[in-house]
């Protein structure tokens, strides 16, 4: 066996399959058990889910405040009053801002942009800021993803005469910064929709300043819905849709830069925003101050932008070694038990802030916990940083109730951002580790993989997957699909430079489809390349040289049976089984004199005794190498049937094996005997070597028929001298045991050395009965 790395949950039964769509829109039964597992279940749900229409968009004016805040721009504009764009240094809040400041000059606004230094400044608005715009003239003060808990920058900016308006889509706290307005959806009770990005709501903002629909706007609107990870459905799905088709064909110097240092060819998608462009524009904003950023997306001149997006590929190029060396001392401090049980919490000095949240997701990744990421100031005695949760750890709701803890805090269920004094960081730590380990179990540590259907290779090709994709773009809510593959590898093997990745090639019955499992090459010695394995992954279309091909991006794996490795006859073991892979398994063998030979020198070599089978028990043996043949099958059985191992690796190894030789035939016992008894005598040192030349017969096989004719009393041997009894008791050759020895012997080696793979594995199979059930969830009658 293997176990999963994550728990599967299958959601869905034969009956998803149909709902009367199939026919309606020409659909395989597997997209349109996609659509129902999204719960999409009528024709005009699914019209709209796989044809969006800008159409479906909901009216701005239905945002409360929207009109009040307009009123309050459009008098701006016509005084001729200055408006100050306050944005965040993401790249949601880096797309708001460039979205505002294009509508505000598109409507001859005297505007310009603020975003704070995330090192010096911190996020959101802040007084220093503030008072700084007045000074400079400004009147006006809108922000654009981000305000919501800016309750006293609210009242700074009353007190010194500057009107603020607030768009922002963050949780709302337990008060409401005391704003000219505040455009929000969480704050609008009549508006159908929660859930749009930062940027979002800076596009409704900018459609009712502007009065007609902004479709010149889509292409930036895009970058910050699908960065930010908000829900890809109803609104943002629309935005997503038009704004990738936006993006993929814009015009702007500042996109076309981008495109070029991502070494994006072609349409742009979800997963280019996502892992490429994103993450260089938050790279600005992580290392230094985002304006760059900004003017890149909003630049009119070609040379500037590349001279631009190649500074912003090196920011990012930075941030990435930045990150490594973060993660790596984070690791450290996790390791030596300094961080917490349930919850990690781990600061240190001269941690760039800028990169926690990163450090963070990748703490979560490896550990399965939730992580906080700190930068100690020493100067200011305080701790700043990110945070990032597991699935069943709602970070915002739980550090809301320590909320004193924290000098500053904001943020969402699975990420948040935080300042607080050094001294309550172990506070904080004993306070979330006691709230985790009170509300949650071992299984909610463990990630969860939702598994959208199981296909069988043969029904996979490359149309299924172009209709697949037309439930794209792909993101939270309506995340790219799962499927759960199960099949033999017709091939498995290690690639990458570190031998750190998995390539299969898995095996049906009339296709063979590729699968790639990054980051896995550590289970390539843990796979046996006979074993089915069950595979979760995503589907992709892979194409070389104008061929397209189906290929599965491995997440999950799992093998739920035993498994046997065979490596009988090897003399190399050290070089097929990784020293690690010796080391947490049990090495048995059934006779002293194999206990030194063929293994590496760390090992240790247990001998099978029926004393040790108890420890054995005890320790729960997963994996079992079996160095040598037993002495009698009995003995292995009766070790199979106590330890029931996950795997077996039989490494028997005959350097003289008797099976071959073959048991003298009753002819040949025959011959011999009438030899005899004609002789009546046969001189084993002066005539055996010419016997043995004479028949073609080994010296053993000769040796051995003496041996059983005297165990039968047929003969007498003195001194190598084989002479006849006149007067043998009748007895079958059977009964010598010699005889019997060798018949057990040959029967081992035919049974557990000298068979195939299939007849050994189904010797095996009757004593590696277990009870119980594999450990994935599974609900909705599978």
């Amino acid at each position: 066996m293997l176990q999963s790395q994550a728990n599967w949950k299958f959601t869905y039964s034969d009956s998803d399959n149909d709902i009367g769509l199939r026919e309606e829109f020409s659909l395989a039964p597997v997209t349109e058990r996609l659509l129902f597992q999204r719960g999409i279940v009528s024709k005009e749900q699914a019209e709209k889910f796989l044809h969006p229409s800008l159409e479906d968009l909901h009216d701005p004016v239905l945002m409360n405040d929207i009109g009040k805040a307009a009123e309050r721009v459009h008098q701006a504009i016509a005084e001729g009053e200055k408006i100050l764009v306050f944005g965040d240094y993401d790249a949601d809040g880096v797309s708001s801002t460039a979205v505002m400041l294009e509508a505000l000059r598109e409507l001859g606004a005297d505007c310009t942009f603020y975003i704070p230094n995330r090192f010096t400044e911190g996020y959101g608005p802040n007084e220093q800021a503030f008072r700084k715009a007045k000074t400079e003239g400004v009147d006006l003060i809108i922000t654009v993803d981000t305000g919501i808990a800016a309750v006293e920058e609210a009242e700074i900016a009353r007190e010194i005469g500057v009107d603020l308006i607030i768009t922002d889509h963050h949780e709302v706290q337990e008060q409401l910064p005391a704003a000219l307005a505040i455009v929000h959806p969480k704050c609008s009770t009549d508006y159908p929709f929660q859930e749009l990005a930062g940027v979002g709501v800076a596009f409704k903002f900018a459609q009712h300043l502007l009065g007609y629909f902004p479709k010149h706007l889509l292409d930036l609107t895009v970058i910050g819905t699908i960065a930010d990870l908000v829900p890809l459905v109803n609104e943002n799905r629309v935005l997503a849709k038009f704004g990738l088709k936006a993006i993929s064909q814009s015009n702007r110097p500042g996109i076309k830069a981008l495109k070029k240092v991502c070494k994006i060819e072609g349409d742009i998608t979800e997963e280019h925003i996502g892992f490429f462009i994103g993450p260089r524009i938050n790279a600005v904003g992580r290392l230094q101050d985002a304006d760059m950023a900004v003017d890149l997306l909003l630049t009119q001149d070609a040379s500037e932008a590349e001279e631009l997006a190649g500074f912003i590929q090196e920011l990012n190029l930075e941030r990435q070694k930045i990150v490594a060396d973060i993660a790596k001392e984070a690791e450290a401090l996790v390791e030596a038990g300094d961080t917490g049980e349930h919850v990690i919490v781990a600061a240190q000095e001269g941690w760039n802030e800028g990169v926690l949240g990163i450090v963070a997701s990748k703490l979560v990744r490896k550990y399965d916990r939730p992580a906080i990421v700190l930068s100690i100031n020493a100067d200011k005695k305080q701790a700043k940083g990110s945070a990032r949760s597991i699935d069943a750890f709602d970070l915002f709701k739980n550090c809301m109730e320590i909320r004193e803890t924290f000098t500053h805090f904001g943020g969402h269920a699975q990420a948040a951002g935080m300042t607080l004094p050094v001294e309550n960081l172990p506070i904080l730590r004993n306070l979330l580790n006691d709230a985790a380990a009170s509300k949650l179990t071992e299984e909610d540590y463990k990630q969860s993989l939702t598994i959208d259907s199981t296909v069988n290779i043969e029904e996979l090709d490359v149309s299924i997957i172009k209709e697949i994709n037309k439930l794209a773009p792909f993101g939270m809510s309506n995340p790219k699909p799962l499927f759960h593959v199960q099949a033999k590898p017709k091939e498995i093997r290690q690639i990458g430079s570190q031998q750190n990745h998995l390539k299969f090639s898995f095996q049906g019955e009339q296709k063979i489809v590729d699968g790639v499992a990054f980051g896995m090459g550590d289970l390539y010695h843990k796979i046996s390349p006979r074993s089915t394995l069950d595979v979760i992954g995503e589907l992709e279309i892979n194409e070389w040289n104008g061929k397209q091909k189906v290929q599965l991006m491995v997440k999950d794996l799992a093998v739920n049976v035993w498994q046997l490795f065979d490596y009988r006859g090897s003399r190399h073991l050290s070089k097929q089984i990784p020293l690690e892979l010796f080391q947490e398994s049990l090495a048995v063998c059934f006779h002293e004199e194999s206990m030194e030979q063929r293994v590496p020198a760390e090992v240790k070599v247990s001998l099978y005794s029926e004393d040790k089978l108890s420890y054995w028990e005890r320790v729960n043996i997963d994996s079992l190498i079996l160095l040598d043949l037993p002495e009698r099958l009995d003995d292995l059985e009766h070790l199979l049937s106590r330890l029931k191992p996950d795997k077996i690796f039989a490494c028997f190894y005959e350097k003289d094996g008797h099976f071959l030789e073959v048991l003298p035939s009753r002819e040949d016992f025959k011959w011999f005997y009438a030899m005899m008894l004609q002789r009546k005598q046969f001189d084993m040192k002066k005539e055996l070597d010419l016997l043995a030349k004479h028949k073609g017969w080994k010296q053993e096989k000769i040796k051995f028929i003496s041996e059983v004719f005297f165990e039968l009393e047929f003969v007498k041997i003195e001194d190598g001298l084989l002479k006849t009894n006149p007067h043998p008791a009748k007895k079958d050759l059977t009964e010598a045991p010699a005889y019997q020895k060798m018949q057990n012997r040959l029967e081992i080696e035919k049974t557990l050395y000298y068979s195939s793979y299939d007849e050994l594995r189904a010797w095996f199979d009757p004593f590696m009965e277990k009870s119980g059930s594999p450990k994935e969830e599974v609900s909705h009658g599978l």
